[in-house]
């Protein structure tokens, strides 16, 4: 398959946020005792950093893909079933990561921004993006066929 598009955005609030809670968690192990629930916390949170840490966006000749950290987390959309796509704002309540909002699903690392693309089915999903206008303007090209 030809790769057309390629961006990775880091969530470095994120990264700092998860990175907080570790060392603190970390901390009051350490002057305190050992603790099976700040253990699990410690794993999960340590988990959340790995796969969080960043949104890679894809687009192949006939696919958008979307993937969090190395990977492990993924998301494919068929072009050809793609009906339109626009920038929009997300409010920042609406958080990071995986999330259902009013206006469908969110997968976001960082931001504000994303582009929303709403199937022919009618299902919509927001994709975050630190360059919503050129994710925007890709995925456009893609479903419309034209070359890059």
């Amino acid at each position: 398959m030809i790769k057309r598009y390629e961006h990775r955005q880091v969530g470095y609030l994120i990264m700092i946020a998860l990175t907080v809670g570790l060392l603190l968690i970390a901390t009051l192990m350490a002057i305190y005792a050992f603790s099976w629930i700040a253990f699990a916390a410690l794993i999960i949170l340590g988990a959340s950093l790995v796969l969080f840490a960043s949104l890679t966006v894809v687009l192949w000749e006939d696919l958008l893909e979307i993937r969090f950290g190395p990977g492990v987390i993924r998301k494919k959309f068929q072009l050809k079933d793609i009906e339109s796509c626009q920038v929009v704002k997300n409010p920042w309540y609406y958080g990071w990561g995986i999330r259902p909002t009013p206006h469908g699903w969110l997968y976001r690392v960082s931001g504000s921004y994303a582009v929303e693309i709403r199937m022919k089915t009618s299902k919509r999903y927001r994709i975050g993006t630190d360059v919503p206008h050129e994710l925007e303007e890709e995925i456009r090209r893609a479903t419309e066929g034209k070359p890059r």
